[in-house]
C-alpha cells in the first residue's frame, strides 16, 4: 500500500509529479520534480537554496544505559568517541561485511541517540538492531511515523534559516534543539547534496506550517521546492552513495571507497569486522570509481563497463551533471592498478560501446564542511 507524507497535499498543490518507484522511497508517494524541472531545481540548490521533503527517511531513537555500547557493537565507527550534539556517518554491516544500510547517528544525550535510516531499509535496520540488542539494556523506538524531515540546502540556506530564528552558529555534523519560525525542531547541519544546509526534524502537525513558512521567507533568497530527481543529480555530482545502487549487502565499506570512515584502531568487535579489517590490510577485488562520459550518452544502473574488450565492472549510478555539462556515473570495476584515474574505458549502452574517462571523485568541489 502506497503511503503519503504529511506534506503530500503541499506537493500536489505545487504541481509536483508524484512517484513511488516500486517501494524505492519506502512505499511513499514522493515528489520527483516540480513544474520548473529537475535542471532548474538542481541549479537553485547549487546557486541559492532549495527545500526538500525527505520525510520518507527513518528516525529510530536508541535509548538506555547501554545505548552507546549497543550502537558501538553494530557499526564500524567508534560511537564511544561521539560527543554530545555531534553526528557521525556510519554503516550497518552484516556478518560478511556487506552493508544492510548506511546511517547517520546523532548523540542527543548521555543515554539517547538518533539513527537516520534510508527509507527502503527501515524494516531491515530495525529487525537487525532488535536481533543484535538482546544482551544490552537498551530501548529501540521507531518514531518515523511521528516526524517530518525537511532539508534546506544551498549556499543561502544559512542566511534564510538565520532570518527565521535559527542560531546558525553550528558546525557541520552537529544537531541542536532549536526553534525555526517559533516551532521547536531538531536542526542538524547535514545534507545529501554537497552543499551547506540543514536537515530539520519536526513533529508532523507542524510540518505544513513550517514548509509554507520556509518557502514564504525564502522567496527573497530564490528558494525553490526540490524533488527527489534533483536530489539524485545533486548527490551524484557530490559522489554520495545511494543505497540499493552504490551500496548493498554484498558490498563492504572498503570496496565502496568508505575506508576514510572506518577506524583502524577500534578494539570493540562488530559484525563483519574481520572481513573489513582484512580488506583494509590486503585490498579488495573491486573498487568504486567515477566516470565521465566522452560523448552525450548516459550510463545507467547495471550497464556493463569494459576495457580492452574485457568486462571489468558495472555502473551503479549515472546521469547528467549540470555543473560539468557532461554525463557522469559511478561504477564498480576491477581493483587493478592499470584501471585508474585518466584511464579510458567503455560502457555498453544499447549494445554499443561508448568511451568514458575514469575521473576523481567527487565530481565537483563539495561545500558542506562548516567549521566555526
Amino acid at each position: 500500500m502506497t503511503k503519503e507524507t504529511f506534506l503530500h497535499e503541499k506537493h500536489v498543490q505545487l504541481g509536483a509529479k508524484m512517484v513511488d518507484f516500486a517501494g524505492w522511497f519506502g512505499g511513499f508517494l514522493m515528489p520527483v520534480q516540480y513544474p520548473s524541472g529537475i535542471l532548474a531545481e538542481h541549479m537553485a540548490v547549487r546557486e541559492k537554496a532549495g527545500l526538500f521533503d525527505v520525510s520518507h527517511m527513518g528516525e529510530v531513537f536508541v535509548k538506555g544505559k547501554e545505548a552507546m555500547e549497543f550502537l558501538n557493537s553494530i557499526v564500524p565507527q567508534d560511537i564511544s568517541k561521539l560527543n554530545y550534539e555531534k553526528a557521525v556517518y556510519c554503516q550497518l554491516p552484516n556478518k560478511k561485511g556487506g552493508l544492510i544500510d548506511d546511517l547517520i547517528i546523532y548523540k542527543l544525550g548521555i543515554l539517547e541517540y538518533l539513527v537516520i535510516c534510508n527509507a527502503s531499509r527501515i524494516d531491515e535496520d530495525l529487525n537487525w538492531m532488535v536481533r543484535n540488542s538482546k544482551n544490552y539494556d537498551v530501548k529501540i523506538e521507531n518514531e518515523s511515523h511521528n516526524y517530518s524531515l525537511l532539508a534546506v540546502q544551498g549556499p543561502l540556506a544559512d542566511k534564510l534559516l538565520r532570518k527565521m530564528g535559527l542560531d546558525t552558529q553550528q558546525e557541520s555534523f552537529t544537531i541542536k534543539v532549536a526553534k525555526i519560525a517559533g516551532i521547536k525542531v531538531l536542526a542538524s547541519r547535514t545534507g545529501y547534496t554537497g552543499e551547506d544546509g540543514y536537515e530539520v526534524l519536526v513533529e508532523n502537525h507542524y510540518s505544513e506550517y513550517l514548509w509554507d513558512k520556509i518557502l514564504e521567507d525564502g522567496a527573497e533568497f530564490g528558494i525553490k521546492p526540490i524533488g527527489l530527481g534533483a536530489r539524485d543529480t545533486l548527490r551524484l555530482e557530490a559522489s554520495l552513495h545511494l543505497y540499493g545502487n552504490d551500496l548493498d549487502e554484498n558490498t563492504t565499506p572498503i570496496e565502496a571507497g568508505l575506508s576514510w570512515s572506518v577506524p583502524k584502531d577500534k578494539t570493540i568487535d562488530y559484525n563483519g569486522k574481520d572481513v573489513i579489517m582484512e580488506q583494509i590490510k590486503n585490498g579488495t577485488q573491486k573498487k568504486l570509481v567515477g566516470l565521465k562520459m566522452l560523448d552525450k550518452s548516459i550510463a545507467r544502473h547495471e550497464y556493463e563497463v569494459y576495457k580492452d574488450g574485457e568486462k571489468i565492472g558495472v555502473v551503479t549510478s549515472g546521469g547528467p551533471s549540470p555543473m560539468l555539462g557532461a554525463n557522469i556515473a559511478l561504477a564498480y570495476v576491477k581493483n587493478d592498478k592499470d584501471i585508474c584515474t585518466g584511464s579510458v574505458v567503455q560502457v555498453m549502452i544499447r549494445e554499443k560501446l561508448h568511451d568514458a574517462e575514469i575521473v576523481k571523485r567527487p565530481f565537483i568541489t563539495k561545500r558542506n564542511k562548516i567549521k566555526l
